[in-house]
């Protein structure tokens, strides 16, 4: 049975924007127009509302008397707030009001999936804050991707040899790998760098305005059109245009954009001659286009104009060495951005983020990094602000472990002497070994039975790779077993 969400907006424009994304993602949509109904509905004791998508900003009742009327009466309803733009003071009050989750309007399809599904499996939170990728990649191009692991170096390679010609691009990988970056980036390096880069996100356009907001149409050429609209073929014309989400255009759109493409040129809605143009595509998808080929709802022709050079982006797991430095760097503009005092992450709480899976990659990890450093009163921002994260039980056990003494008895030949497969717990003379005997030999054999790569390692036990080096100095473990 589908999940029903409830869109509370007094923007009527707004509402059905969001009410046309929350459907497509495959959930029933019911909808508010203002506080008063949104409350009456939810207190009604119909039931059926599984998460809420409630706008702060609305006149006479706002989203914060909202939260204040349902949250104490309904304390497991997800409530996801929109707002207009991020502080401190508008994340405070809504997470103290009982909000699971904000995000900043306009926001796109895929964020709005992404914390949907987060608030509905009772997930970690999805968050927005300023959109810092944009400004780094439209003011430094590809110095200003943070990361240094072997993998973000290879891709930003592919990427430099991208932006060297004129050919589309398809940029894919999971929500949140950072896309739109390595596309600003793309722009920004090739001969249109100082040219229009123009946006779009193809999966938050209702179906009947696709054709309008890229094409554009002529006054009178449909009901309601009263003006003129350009579209963003026009308004990208000699600079570069980057479609988001790509695979969400309709089958027919996607014809007219396989033209566009082939045909240098484009017709506007009620036009009486077609328009030339002249730009780049840089496209982008979260989802596998060749399989949607196969299922027909993608077509084949237009995947290979596409996909002439694709990159994928490989999600935050595979690039763990790059945690450091996104952290750092996040930190920082965050607590410049709210203007705070300066803040630093501990030891113990950077060997949790280096741990943690990041499903949600980069986005997720910068919006966790929000979320603890504004809500955090000290300088040093610990393990105990990310319990948010990954729970309040393994937050505390992380706290537990990094808090442990190590005093290990055995040295590294003495654990690999013991059974590849069993792990001894009594020692010679009957008694129970310390955890520090037991943990030696365990970090022993990772290492040998992963080769020494230590990314691999640090993952399969659970910590960081600082953390992983710190107890190998600890038991006399070189980092070739």
């Amino acid at each position: 049975m589908k999940n029903t969400i409830l869109i509370v907006d007094d923007e009527a424009t707004q509402r059905r924007m969001l009410e046309v994304v929350v459907s497509k993602a495959g959930y029933n949509v019911e909808v508010a127009s203002g506080g008063s109904e949104a409350i009456d509905r939810l207190l009604s004791g119909e039931g059926g509302i599984d998460a809420v998508i409630l706008d702060l900003s609305m006149p006479v009742v706002d989203g914060i008397d909202v939260l204040e009327a349902v949250h104490p009466l309904l304390p497991d309803l997800p409530i996801i707030m929109l707002t207009s733009h991020s502080s401190i003071k508008n994340v405070v009050d809504a997470m103290g009001a009982g909000a699971n989750d904000f995000l900043i309007k306009p926001a796109s399809a895929e964020r709005i999936r992404s914390a949907i599904e987060a608030a509905l499996g009772a997930g970690t939170l999805v968050g927005e804050i300023e959109a810092v990728e944009h400004e780094l990649a439209a003011r430094h191009g590809f110095d200003g991707i943070v990361g240094s692991s072997p993998v973000t170096l290879e891709t930003i390679a592919l990427a430099k040899r991208a932006s060297r010609s004129g050919i589309p691009v398809l940029l894919e990988g999971a929500s949140g790998v950072g896309k739109e970056v390595f596309a600003r980036a793309i722009a920004e390096n090739s001969v249109r760098g100082d040219k229009p880069f123009i946006a779009v996100n193809c999966g938050a356009i209702p179906d009947n305005l696709v054709e309008s907001i890229l094409f554009g149409h002529e006054k009178g050429a449909f009901t309601g059109a009263n003006d003129k609209h350009i579209g963003m073929f026009q308004k990208a014309d000699g600079g570069t245009l980057f479609l988001d989400e790509v695979g969400e255009l309709p089958l027919d759109i996607q014809v007219k954009l396989l033209r566009a493409i082939q045909e240098g040129e484009i017709d506007p809605v009620g036009a009486k001659a077609p328009i030339k143009v002249d730009l780049r595509i840089i496209s982008a998808t979260n989802k596998n286009l060749l399989s949607r080929v196969a299922l027909q709802e993608f077509r084949e022709d237009l995947y290979y104009r596409l996909a002439v050079f694709p990159i994928l982006i490989p999600p935050l797991k595979e690039r763990a060495e790059d945690i450091p430095a996104l952290a750092k760097y996040f930190v920082n503009r965050i607590v410049s951005m709210e203007k705070l005092c300066a803040k630093q992450l501990t030891p113990e709480a950077m060997d949790l983020l280096m741990s943690y899976e990041w499903p949600g990659n980069i986005r997720q990890l910068q919006n966790a990094l929000f979320r603890a450093v504004i809500m955090s009163d000290a300088k040093d921002v610990g393990v105990d602000s990310f319990l948010h994260l990954i729970g309040r039980d393994a937050g505390q056990a992380s706290i537990q472990r990094a808090m442990m003494p190590h005093t290990p008895t055995l040295t590294p030949s003495q654990a690999l002497g013991v059974g590849i497969d069993t792990i001894v717990l009594h020692n010679g003379a009957g008694h129970i070994r310390t955890l520090a005997e037991v943990e030696a030999e365990q970090i022993t054999r990772a290492v040998k039975h992963y080769h020494g790569r230590m990314s691999e390692v640090a993952r399969r036990l659970g910590i960081g790779r600082s953390t992983l080096y710190r107890k190998m100095e600890e038991i006399g473990l070189k980092e070739k077993v």
